[in-house]
């Protein structure tokens, strides 16, 4: 067994203009004096990070690594959620999805979808120049608007929509195994990837790529009544990231899964902060460490109620409260009778006349 390392913390959803969330520097002071040992790098905010200047230059990435050092930190993760949800893009979420591009490919899908490519490529690049192995994105959809099968789906349109899915990651896998990084698939509503199910049939049609991995995050799977537990047991071989991330779910007279179209705040099945929603984390910890999970714990801190603020000081004691130091030795150790062969085959009674 390994031990899980952390806490790790997000910074997507603190970045912002003013300080200290506006530069790399003062947002890894911020983080660092709430006891964060690791920042995982959201790959497209420039003011954070310059993803071109990465994937070519490792004295970049030597300055960056060099700038977490400093204020006793570590990069975890790289981060490709916005550019890999353009991998893959339904018309019906053209305009929606839009906003996540460069100026420059808006309004042409096409173009879009080709610069998408290119920058989860680079973000891989970029973290062989972190010296990373692992790294956390989205698959991105074409199937998603026929999650319900109603009206009937057509024979065949799930799948090809996963044959194209594959055909358009598995460039991104091959150049993700040149690179020596993991691609680790945040299991999400809203990708073609949101359950063990839909993971299954797209690693079929990669080919079962040995760099087709996932990012485990429990919050999505209390929201979709999924085992969270029984996940682990099953794909724990291909969990390369972890989000630490609460949920609850709570269905009424009025709503369940499907919310309704209310806010979050109002949805059955909300987000919380740490400690704050359903997730029992004690066993997710349990688990992950006892099948040798030895990546980060990283806060994603998302919360219908609490500030980010609050999520995120109260986040990093209770992920290091959670970390596990495996044991050397069995804790009945100290009863052990000392035997040997000889006196497990007389206590088997195999040498008898």
């Amino acid at each position: 067994m390994k031990s899980i390392k952390g806490p790790g913390i997000f910074l997507a959803q603190f970045a912002g203009d003013e300080a200290p969330f506006n530069s790399f520097d003062a947002i890894c002071r911020w983080a660092a004096s709430l006891g964060y040992k690791g920042v995982q790098i959201p790959s497209w905010d420039g003011r954070l990070f310059d993803l071109k200047r990465a994937s070519e230059s490792k004295d970049y990435c030597d300055e960056i690594a060099g700038v977490a050092a400093s204020h006793g930190l570590v990069v975890t993760e790289l981060s490709t959620h916005l550019q890999g949800q353009l991998v893959a893009v339904h018309p019906a979420y053209d305009a929606a999805f839009d906003g996540f591009a460069a100026p420059e490919v808006r309004g042409n899908p096409a173009a879009r979808q080709e610069w998408a490519v290119d920058q989860v490529k680079r973000a891989l690049t970029a973290s062989r120049h972190l010296g990373l192995h692992a790294h956390a994105t989205f698959s991105g959809a074409l199937a998603w608007p026929y999650i319900y099968p109603w009206p009937q789906r057509p024979a065949g349109l799930v799948e090809t929509a996963f044959d194209e899915l594959a055909r358009r990651w598995r460039p991104i896998l091959d150049h993700a195994e040149e690179m020596g990084v993991d691609v680790a698939y945040e299991i999400h509503p809203g990708e073609d990837l949101h359950d063990g199910d839909s993971y299954e049939m797209f690693l079929e049609r990669v080919g079962n790529h040995a760099r087709a991995n996932l990012l485990y995050d429990p919050s999505h799977f209390v929201l979709q009544g999924l085992d969270y537990l029984a996940y682990i047991d099953i794909y724990h071989e291909r969990i390369r990231a972890f989000h630490a991330k609460d949920a609850e779910f709570n269905p009424t007279g009025r709503q369940g899964v499907y919310g309704g179209f209310q806010p979050w705040a109002k949805r059955a099945g909300r987000f919380r902060s740490l400690g704050d929603g359903q997730v029992d984390f004690g066993s997710v910890f349990s688990k992950l460490t006892q099948y040798g999970f030895d990546g980060w714990a990283v806060l994603e801190w998302e919360c219908a109620l609490k500030s980010p603020e609050q999520g995120a000081r109260e986040g990093a004691p209770f992920i290091a409260a959670h970390l596990i130091e495996v044991t050397g030795k069995a804790f009945d150790d100290f009863a052990g009778s000392g035997t040997d062969e000889q006196a497990n085959r007389a206590m088997l009674g195999l040498d008898r006349a």
